[in-house]
């Protein structure tokens, strides 16, 4: 199982201090965040994309690619990849090339964002968000799996004879989880290609939760691409934690209630009993983290949402402190040990590559005319 850190990229004035980091401070501590995230034994870090204040991840693949140069093991990935503002062929082209810069230590999550003014932003209608989703990913799938593609749909331009540049590593490209917090109709493209399912958990009590997985996993089984409990199945979740559990919710508290994704609403309390949020010791956020499993099954991936609503960096390094040394050992082996043997792990590129019969050159060589991207053979014709 593969247990990381998810950041949302929020810029947010310490309320102890009210001193906000500018953006240069947030990007750079996001970077050391990575790296610490691998220094202490967790397996993948993500960030969102956004494109609007208070958050400063508008370029995923810039921070992943420079994260990259600066890890060695550390598995990259997105919280969201907005499929339906942006255009599929240049997810195809930016996350191909991030892949072959990273060796193959990439996979993304697709999603819709949280931020309607987005759409009207890029050009788009957010009406029509779901029917992006589905075309959108369809169109990246081609671009990824075919060398030259004729495309014509609703939202964008037709493509003729279109190559993306670089192809996929190893002739394999990257795997992808689908995320949603509340719309079905991404769970079951989800499960349509396969794909995974990323269920963002932290807003939602445990039965909406459940509801939204295992629907995704009927599905799954229902494509014919395994049993329902093989069906890959990620979570996110929040905690903040100290030795002593009173001790983590008196820190805390002041952060929660100023935060950008839940500040201003319900108590700690309330939000700690009606949502996976777990604030205390580590063996409290052993103990809820176990108990994921018994409502959404054996699941291939756990993300925590540490590093957001002001905490302080060295605040957050500490977290992660914990989270190696002393919560992430006994969730692997927990895990591990309930984890029936037919119940795949989660996807990597090696694994999708050994699937695939081993890797292979993708490389497109094509002799081209500089001016027209066409083959001579094609101006002639």
């Amino acid at each position: 199982m593969q247990f990381g850190i998810f950041s949302v990229s929020d810029i947010t004035p310490d309320p102890t201090t009210g001193r906000a980091p500018t953006e240069a401070e947030r990007i750079k501590a996001m970077v050391t965040i990575a790296q610490k995230v691998e220094e202490v034994g967790l397996d993948v870090f993500a960030t969102g994309e956004h494109h609007n204040p208070p958050f400063v991840m508008s370029s995923p693949t810039t921070y992943l690619g420079y994260v990259a140069a600066k890890t060695s093991t550390l598995l990259l990935s997105t919280a969201t990849t907005l499929i339906t503002t942006n255009d599929p062929v240049k997810i195809a082209e930016d996350y191909a090339m991030l892949q072959h810069l990273a060796d193959g230590r990439v996979d993304l999550m697709m999603g819709r964002g949280n931020t309607g003014p987005v759409y009207p932003w890029f050009g788009k209608d957010i009406r029509d968000g779901i029917e992006l989703a589905v075309e959108n990913y369809a169109l990246l799938r081609q671009l990824w799996r075919e060398d030259v593609v004729n495309s014509e749909g609703k939202f964008r331009t037709p493509l003729q004879g279109f190559t993306s540049t670089p192809r996929p590593l190893d002739g394999v490209p990257p795997f992808v989880w689908h995320g949603s917090i509340r719309s079905p109709q991404i769970a079951e493209q989800a499960a349509y290609y396969g794909d995974g399912f990323f269920h963002n958990h932290i807003f939602w009590p445990p039965e909406h939760t459940q509801r939204m997985v295992e629907f995704y996993r009927r599905r799954f089984e229902h494509y014919g691409h395994g049993s329902a409990d093989q069906a890959i199945v990620g979570l996110g979740g929040q905690v903040f934690m100290r030795k002593n559990s009173q001790d983590a919710v008196t820190e805390f508290r002041p952060y929660f209630d100023v935060a950008p994704v839940y500040g201003h609403g319900p108590s700690l309390e309330e939000f700690s009993s009606q949502t996976p949020l777990t604030v205390g010791s580590p063996q409290q956020v052993i103990e809820r983290t176990l108990g994921f499993r018994d409502y959404v099954g054996d699941y291939q991936r756990q993300l925590f949402l540490i590093d957001h609503a002001g905490l302080p960096l060295k605040t957050v390094l500490e977290q992660l402190d914990l989270l190696g040394e002393e919560v992430v050992p006994v969730l692997r082996k927990e895990f591990a040990a309930l984890k029936p043997a037919h119940v795949p792990e989660a996807p990597t590129h090696a694994s999708l590559v050994a699937a695939a019969g081993g890797a292979r050159d993708a490389t497109v060589y094509a002799a081209t005319d500089s001016v027209t991207g066409q083959a001579a053979a094609e101006v002639e014709a």
